[in-house]
């Protein structure tokens, strides 16, 4: 499912597995659940303001204990 979020990068990891980490918060969800997981080609900063377009996914497993109950892969990322 295609979706757009607008949120603010907790945490960035770049060059994992080919492509950027990101870890997002939009201010739903309680501690603990509040982060979303997105990768991108698109470099940003913890604490950027971003726009976020891509493919929601549902129990993704990439091996290597990188497994995901819900993750955005490949999305767009416009920094605000």
């Amino acid at each position: 499912q295609e979706v757009t979020i607008r949120a603010k990068v907790v945490k960035f990891s770049p060059e994992i597995m080919g492509t950027n980490w990101l870890h997002i918060q939009d201010g739903s969800g309680s501690t603990g659940t509040d982060d979303l997981v997105v990768t991108s080609a698109t470099p940003v900063e913890v604490g950027d303001q971003v726009l976020v377009q891509g493919v929601l996914n549902t129990d993704k497993d990439f091996g290597y204990g990188y497994s995901f109950k819900v993750i955005v892969e490949n999305a767009n990322i416009t920094v605000e």
